[in-house]
């Protein structure tokens, strides 16, 4: 009889998981690009709904955030709050990751708030016109 790994195979895909959001975090494109290339699903959630370019997106990585989407990543996809990637760096005040969104036609109306919500509570001109809006 052989042993097999005590915590199975369950707890491998949870701990390469782990490394994945941790690389989006990180922004490490590379990695990111080289394992969904591999079949990890672009759109790969974790426990909060947050996708592995929500995670780059939040986190400022422009670099990630087109490997990803270059790979099919949904720019839409809110996480279980209802935050959209773009949204999500609108808030963090990330320049290039909201435009490569926007080039990548994320919508910025979706989720709650939207990014256009965002951009006016910070009042920032430069992501309305961006976005293609003005304020209300």
């Amino acid at each position: 009889m052989s042993e097999e790994h005590p915590a199975g195979p369950d707890a491998d895909v949870q701990e390469l998981a782990g490394r994945l959001f941790d690389m989006a975090r990180g922004g490490d494109a590379p990695a990111l690009a080289q394992y969904v290339d591999a079949g990890v699903p672009v759109n790969l959630t974790n426990d909060s709904g947050d996708t592995l370019l929500m995670l780059a997106a939040y986190h400022g990585h422009a670099d990630a955030v087109r490997a990803l989407i270059e790979r099919g990543a949904d720019v839409n996809r809110p996480n279980d709050r209802g935050q959209t990637p773009l949204a999500g760096a609108v808030f963090k005040g990330e320049d290039a990751v909201v435009a490569a969104l926007v080039d990548a036609g994320a919508d910025a109306t979706a989720g709650h708030p939207t990014a256009l919500d965002a951009a006016r509570m910070f009042g920032r001109e430069d992501y309305l016109q961006i976005l293609g809006k003005h304020p209300e």
